[in-house]
């Protein structure tokens, strides 16, 4: 992967995270094979990866991405358990 594009990209997306997630997609996308989901959608890309693809395809916004809002999640409360004292019996000889 091209160190430029990739600073260019997250200077784009922002969240690396999300960044890794949109390449790896498109990468499936592209190495896929099938339809015109496959094709690069920038010119120039015969001598580049398809992760340097999806990253050109970032930087020139020819791929676009929702970012969801952050939602808070409440945790859990700790539940504490009864421990209930059995009596074993002894078993019976038949």
């Amino acid at each position: 992967m091209n160190a430029e594009l990739v600073k260019k990209a997250l200077e784009v997306v922002e969240n690396p995270n999300v960044l890794v997630n949109l390449v790896s997609r498109r990468v499936r996308q592209l190495n896929s094979g099938g339809g015109n989901i496959s094709r690069p959608l920038v010119a120039g890309t015969e001598n580049l990866g398809a992760a340097d693809i999806a990253l050109l395809e970032i930087v020139e916004g020819k791929m676009g991405w929702i970012m969801p809002e952050d939602v808070d999640i409440p945790r859990p409360t700790a539940r504490t358990t009864k421990h209930v004292k059995r009596e074993s019996k002894p078993l019976r000889a038949s």
